[in-house]
């Protein structure tokens, strides 16, 4: 009877700490994130005009018209996947103050047009640089010039990882 305490203790524990790592990846629920304008700290909503859709500050959540009706996610909808929130243009939201932005969806779509750009705007956060967070993608360039480098053949651009200095002036291992 201990030893089924203790497994039922050891799963729970497990468990535990593997909810605690998806908890921590949102500790930032009600900051703003680091693809939003910089300078609009107690900003509740943005419009997306690119994607005709709001995103809901404290509660991490884009609002969107699906099936409908406006929905809350926690993510674009799959046609926007490849949306760069970064380099998109937001609007602002100073003036609106309730639960439900989209009840003026008609005149910020007329307003702000696909495409609207108004002043310059600075993110809060840095754009994370390709392959250190997302998926890695690999140009049929890409994979000839490591296949290259795998043979052992020059691919005309240095042949190795360190952009062709080479890190032991050309020579090879000593035997």
């Amino acid at each position: 009877m201990k030893a089924l305490k203790f497994i039922i203790i050891g799963i729970l524990l497990f468990f535990a700490t593997s909810g605690q790592a998806q908890i921590s990846v949102n500790v930032n629920l009600g900051a703003p994130p680091m693809w939003g304008p910089a300078g609009y700290t107690d900003v509740q909503y943005y419009y997306l005009p690119d994607v005709e859709a709001y995103y809901d500050v404290p509660s991490s959540q884009f609002i969107y018209f699906s099936g409908g009706t406006w929905v809350h996610r926690t993510y674009l909808p799959s046609r926007y996947r490849n949306y760069d929130l970064y380099n998109g243009y937001k609007v602002v939201m100073t003036d609106y103050r309730g639960n439900t932005p989209y009840t003026y969806f008609k005149e910020h779509k007329v307003k702000y047009a696909k495409g609207y750009k108004g002043q310059a705007q600075k993110n809060i956060g840095q754009k994370p640089q390709e392959g250190s967070s997302g998926p890695k993608v690999y140009t049929k360039a890409r994979s000839d010039q490591n296949k290259s480098r795998i043979v052992g053949k020059s691919s005309g651009h240095g042949g190795d990882k360190n952009g062709g200095k080479g890190s032991g002036g050309g020579k090879g291992k000593k035997k």
